[in-house]
């Protein structure tokens, strides 16, 4: 049987070889020299414009000034007073994905082209599988041409246990639609969750949960019922208890705790329109949720399965991600690899870009909006990078006087969202910063082929509605208030992330005293409450002792720490009622190292890609 399969295999590999050399041999001469000489040469004069779209994005990033408390009570005020509702949403522990059309791309939060976005197009287009049997190519084809031409941008939680551990590792693979953007040709516009769900239900992409307190009895209950459970909060605790004193509740498509498990990242509740009860009702009412069509329909290979197969390195593991997904979600390969058959092995483009877009011509008001982020954020030398690749989707419109690249704005760290939030205030017209954040660049001469008399002159530039409310959720609330937002995460979460999992480097590194002052110090920041610091204390201390005796002076990976973690969790937690309330949930360990993948980079803290330069 051996041999039959590696013939197979061999056939496949010429036939895919033979078809890239015919791909080369019809291909124009300017395509060939794609990463050749065309921008060295290209000089900005009077004649030079350039054209930029958000090609991606998620929700602006904005940095809270108030304490926790001070915000609580704000939102309390407000609802007491009719002027807004308090929307709370369970955050999935994953990855941010986003997804703008087979040729609008697949995005990670600050790169593409890897396997993370593979992986975020297989896991997508095989929700659309499950939900839509045998239809399914029918409405990926027709769910793609309406991304395309609508320019939108759909932003997801990727949830799966072949990317790194996070708090547990998930029982199944999905998505979670977390944002649905409308690009445009300026201001990003994004969905209210009414509309969101509306959109999934449309699609049958799975929704959120999302709860809804537009009453002062109904808010304050909230945040007591989060002191309650923060510091031993499971999934199925916490959604019984929101599900009690909500107004609205609107259970999400995945059931967490059948497909990611018990242990819960946490909550996020902001402020929103005090007609969105009202608009989810309707919602509610006008998109029942949908059937799901293909639970008895053979899915083919799982995610895993495929991940297991493909183990030498992270090329081979993406082409088969790809392979399988098919032509609809993934026409072509050109994200991940470039243009192999003609040399052009590098998909990074020179930094020069960055200059000779700031220098060029707007030709209409959005870009020379972008021009103004780029510009501000370089010359207050914020901590971000301005990453350029060659865009190779327009490779055949590629000529010496036209030119077109990819743009990722990865801002580094969070002082990075702060300072550039103290500029909007001195300038309010400044467009947001945005998480995950993708720009298509043109950079062209007008007197090749371009008319001058067609370009959009700023002046005249009509400034988008979306100028006014491309920010969701303003209806009429002040800035300070349209941007309220908390994070409340939970103990059994905390105690895997980041007391055992990020404490891993300071404890092999430094010693279990350095890790005794790292625990100590995130409780203090957290204000756990003494008796729990008391447990954790004791619970940390046997595990340092432990994983240092199994491990010796080699430490435990991050991105696979809960192969020893998890048993030893469930160990201390069988050995009393106590315990085990303070572990939460464990012993349903998911064994990722057979299909874990193959990266070529290092994890960050939500575990996207942080590719080393």
């Amino acid at each position: 049987m051996e041999p039959l399969v590696d013939r197979l295999r061999q056939q496949k590999l010429v036939k895919h070889r033979l078809s890239h050399r015919l791909v080369h041999l019809a291909m124009p001469k300017h395509r060939a020299n794609f990463g050749g000489d065309f921008l060295e040469n290209f000089t900005v004069d009077k004649s030079t414009y350039c054209n930029a779209q958000i090609r991606a994005t998620f929700y602006p990033k904005f940095e809270n000034e108030k304490t926790d408390q001070e915000i609580r009570t704000r939102m309390i005020e407000m609802v007491s007073k009719g002027l807004a509702t308090v929307e709370v949403s369970l955050k999935h522990s994953g990855s941010l994905f986003m997804y703008a059309g087979n040729t609008g791309g697949a995005y990670a939060k600050n790169s593409f082209g890897n396997i993370y976005t593979a992986v975020g197009v297989f896991v997508l287009s095989r929700m659309f599988r499950e939900a839509w049997g045998t239809k399914a190519l029918e409405k990926e084809a027709e769910f793609n041409d309406f991304l395309e031409k609508s320019r939108m941008c759909i932003s997801m939680e990727l949830v799966t246990a072949v990317l790194g551990d996070h708090g547990q590792r998930p029982l199944d693979d999905y998505v979670v639609v977390t944002a649905v953007t409308e690009l445009g040709n300026g201001k990003p516009k994004f969905y209210s969750t009414s509309e969101i769900i509306a959109f999934c239900r449309k699609w049958r992409l799975p929704n959120n949960h999302v709860w809804l307190f537009s009453t002062r009895k109904s808010v304050t209950s909230f945040f007591a019922a989060f002191d309650a459970l923060c510091e031993e909060g499971i999934a199925t605790s916490v959604c019984r208890a929101l599900d009690e004193v909500a107004d609205i509740s609107v259970p999400g498509s995945k059931d967490h705790v059948k497909v990611q498990g018990e242990i819960l990242e946490g909550l996020v509740a902001r402020i929103v329109s005090s007609g969105s009860t009202r608009n989810m009702e309707n919602v509610l009412r006008d998109y029942p949720p949908p059937p799901c069509d293909g639970a008895n329909v053979d899915l083919g290979l799982s995610l895993r399965e495929i991940c297991a197969a493909h183990r030498s390195n992270e090329k081979q593991q993406i082409r088969a991600l790809l392979r399988s997904v098919g032509p609809r979600f993934c026409p072509s390969d050109l994200d991940w690899f470039g243009d192999e058959s003609v040399d052009s092995h590098s998909k990074n483009a020179d930094k020069s870009v960055v200059t000779k877009f700031l220098q060029s011509q707007p030709v209409d008001y959005s870009t020379s909006k972008l021009q103004e982020m780029v510009r501000l954020m370089k010359e207050k030398r914020l901590p971000a990078a301005f990453k350029c690749y060659h865009n190779f989707h327009r490779a055949n419109d590629v000529s010496p006087d036209n030119l077109f690249y990819k743009l990722v704005v990865h801002v580094h760290s969070d002082s990075g969202f702060r300072r550039y939030q103290k500029e909007m205030r001195h300038m309010p017209s400044l467009w947001p910063l945005y998480r995950g954040f993708f720009v298509d660049i043109n950079l062209f001469k007008s007197n090749k082929g371009k008319d001058p008399m067609a370009l959009n002159s700023i002046d005249n530039a009509i400034k988008d509605a979306s100028e006014n409310g491309g920010q969701q959720g303003k209806d009429g609330l002040a800035d300070d208030d349209a941007n309220l937002m908390i994070k409340l995460k939970f103990l059994p979460y905390k105690l895997r992330t980041f007391l055992i999992r990020n404490g891993l480097s300071v404890l092999f590194k430094e010693g279990p005293a350095s890790y005794k002052a790292y625990y100590l110090r995130q409780m203090k920041i957290w204000g756990t409450s003494d008796g729990k610091q008391k447990e954790l204390c004791k619970m940390l201390d046997e595990w340092a002792a432990y994983i240092r005796r199994k491990c010796g002076n080699k430490q435990l990976s991050s991105s696979i720490y809960l192969s020893e973690a998890e048993p030893f969790l469930e160990q201390y937690a069988k050995r009393s009622p106590k315990n085990q309330v303070l572990i939460g949930s464990a012993g349903n360990l998911v064994r990722s190292e057979d299909f874990l993948a193959i990266v070529d980079g290092d994890l960050d803290e939500e575990g996207d890609l942080a590719k080393k330069e």
